[in-house]
């Protein structure tokens, strides 16, 4: 395991490094590491450590999540309002809905495979779009209109709605019929996690400011209650809904109303923290695509890929009608909501494993998708937002 952590730190940060000199995105160098180290082409990292992958990419989203929440005001969230809120399941409805249209047409499925397809396929990745969001925040493009808070918020909650939505469909291939009960947990989850995050962090606001630690020890408690709190969904997911990593990111934004300067402090670490799990993020999540998968698909499955996404490109324009946003900003939201990568690599291979029919081929599309879409929207926001984005710097 020594080893394989050795591999995909330098040969992950060297490749990063490489494709931003080439004017790409360090995901992409990242994502290419993991795949040629993975057990489908090199096999140069450990089985145990690949057993505890999806478990390492969840302590790195919990990461990013966490700075989101420490970077982001309460009242720039106020000020999206609507938008945000559809922007949490509209998208991803019209992606499924596209799939359920196109997918039989293109590959010869059933309208239900197509639901399930379009369901893995629904979120986009907040570990793609969060980081670039914090840089754009950082360097206030689009702060005027609250844009990367809008696009932030929505990302980080769209992945409830796409879950919940595939876990329904899968119970509906096996014979199970859906109740009201099912969707009702959508809301149920995003509130129990927030009321629950904004009371963690209020109380932490509290405690670091009776007691004095270094920052440091306020990283580690931290980071130990954000465990704790996606600990906690596994564990009363039968019993009531809940969203620990939205209650992570609530916990970060209670703590910046609450408390500013200590939230300013932790974000400072935080970032620190980013640079090695942004690494074993994107590694891991590589490492896991199988692109022999990839390169036995067909041409209809990379036009189902592009055509779904003009659906999900449509779902957003309609999210920001009667806006204040200008039509580059609007172009600017559809282009960043397009990246996909975690949600795919953690549900991708679950219809193949429960032994459906139609799992080969969701397989085969999510792994397309991963590969297409994670460059395709890192490549697009990197490249537009100087253009499409007006700067409160200027």
């Amino acid at each position: 395991m020594l080893t394989s952590l050795a591999l995909i730190f330098l040969l992950g940060m060297s490749l990063g490094w490489i494709f931003q000199k080439l004017k790409l995105p360090r995901l992409l160098g990242m994502l290419v590491t993991g795949i040629l180290l993975g057990p489908y082409v090199l096999n140069l990292i450990d089985p145990t450590m690949l057993e505890i992958s999806a478990d390492l990419r969840q302590i790195a989203l919990i990461i990013i999540l966490t700075r989101a929440g420490l970077s982001l005001d309460i009242n720039d969230l106020k000020k999206v309002g609507r938008p945000a809120i559809l922007m949490c399941f509209v998208p991803a409805s019209f992606e499924i809905l596209g799939m359920i249209i196109l997918a039989p047409r293109l590959l010869g499925i059933t309208i239900l495979e197509a639901a399930i397809m379009g369901a893995v396929l629904g979120a986009v990745s907040p570990a793609v779009i969060v980081p670039k969001m914090l840089i754009l925040m950082e360097n206030g493009y689009g702060k005027d209109k609250n844009i990367p808070q809008l696009i932030l918020a929505g990302a980080s909650v769209d992945d409830v709605f796409v879950i919940v939505m595939f876990t329904a469909f899968i119970g509906l291939s096996q014979g199970a019929k859906i109740s009201p009960v099912d969707f009702i947990q959508i809301p149920v989850s995003i509130i129990t996690g927030i009321i629950l995050g904004i009371l963690l962090g209020t109380l932490l606001a509290i405690f670091f400011k009776q007691f004095h630690m270094r920052d440091s020890v306020k990283v580690i408690i931290l980071l130990s209650i954000s465990f704790l709190m996606v600990a906690l969904e596994n564990l009363i997911k039968t019993i009531i809904p809940f969203s620990g990593l939205l209650a992570v990111m609530s916990i970060g934004i209670a703590l910046q109303k609450k408390r500013q300067v200590a939230a300013n402090r932790l974000s400072v670490k935080y970032a620190k923290l980013w640079v090695a799990a942004e690494t074993l993020l994107f590694v891991l999540v590589g490492s896991i695509v199988n692109i022999r998968y990839a390169l036995t698909a067909s041409i209809s499955a990379i036009l189902l890929i592009f055509g779904v996404l003009v659906f999900r490109m449509i779902g957003v324009l309609l999210c920001l009608l009667k806006t204040n946003l200008t039509r580059n900003e609007r172009v600017f939201c559809m282009i960043a909501y397009l990246p996909k990568a975690t949600v795919q690599a953690a549900i991708g291979g679950v219809p193949l494993a429960m032994g459906l029919d139609c799992g080969q081929i969701i397989l085969t599309v999510a792994v397309l998708a991963i590969l297409i879409t994670a460059p395709l929207g890192a490549i697009g926001i990197d490249m537009t937002f100087k253009r499409l984005l007006v700067s409160a710097k200027n």
